[in-house]
């Protein structure tokens, strides 16, 4: 006599016709994995350690040594660079997710969660949100740094934290972007390579250190408009004053471009790649 096995069905599984149910087992795997790679970063503390490192460093190099030769009218230089230092911060720090799913998928990780009955968005979306959090805490040290150092926000609490959302907003989006550098490389190492030589130019080309006025004509165009320059000249204006709307319009338009280009192509590459 032969025997028939079914496989048992989970009730509310992500794969369900509902409209409804996948969307709420898509969420509920998102902070799954969200936790999982959140508690990697408490795991490795000197990673998380030396990524705020750096932008102290930078706070204090640029400060003290350069500050003292880089005029910047109409407001200190200590003002005038900590929203450069915060979007440099979250931008290097976005490299995380190339780095984070490149190790992923040379465990084998990714391939253990596909076995596994949950929402495949939760993988790229849980690594993207961890990300998010992780600069969140970034943020908030190098604010505390910034206020010894001199840092003094004129326009109040509220610009300042809608300045600090239209950088997460930003460094959401190249999240993305890394995200795709991360499931194409072989390894974190080159996934490492690969990401910094991108974000160098964006980051040092830019208004983050010095006024764009104080460089090259040939790179002042360039170095006004690109998306970066743009983030920071927002976050400059809703800290400290002067026409605001012009560039978080622009800022929020790059942050949902880049969305709106990078979302399906990461998807496209997580699918082909695993």
């Amino acid at each position: 006599m032969t025997t028939t096995i079914s496989a048992p069905t989970i009730s509310g599984a992500p794969h369900s016709d509902n409209v409804m149910t996948r969307a709420r087992w898509a969420m509920v795997d998102t902070w799954t994995i969200t936790k999982r790679n959140i508690l990697t970063y408490t795991r490795i503390p000197e990673a998380l350690f030396f990524s705020t490192v750096q932008p102290i460093m930078f706070v204090l190099l640029f400060v003290y040594v350069f500050g003292g030769s880089i005029h910047t009218p109409g407001t200190t230089y200590v003002n005038y660079l900590m929203p450069g230092i915060f979007v440099q911060t979250v931008a290097f720090g976005s490299v995380q997710t190339s780095i984070g799913l490149a190790e992923d998928l040379q465990k084998g990780i990714i391939e253990r969660f596909r076995a596994l009955p949950m929402a495949r968005s939760a993988v790229l979306t849980g690594r993207t949100t961890a990300d998010l959090a992780r600069n969140i805490l970034t943020i908030i040290i190098v604010t505390v740094v910034g206020f010894i150092v001199g840092f003094r926000p004129t326009t109040g609490v509220l610009a300042y934290l809608a300045g600090i959302l239209v950088i997460l907003m930003f460094a959401y989006a190249l999240s993305w972007g890394f995200a795709v550098i991360g499931l194409s490389a072989p390894n974190s190492e080159v996934a490492q390579v690969v990401s910094f030589p991108i974000l160098f130019p964006l980051v040092f080309a830019s208004s983050a250190f010095v006024p764009v006025s104080q460089m090259p004509g040939w790179l002042q165009g360039f170095a006004t408009y690109q998306p970066v320059s743009v983030t920071i000249s927002a976050c400059r204006a809703l800290m400290l004053g002067g026409p605001t709307a012009k560039w978080v319009v622009q800022s929020v338009l790059w942050a949902a471009v880049l969305l709106v280009v990078l979302v399906p192509l990461a998807v496209h590459r997580y699918r082909t790649r695993t």
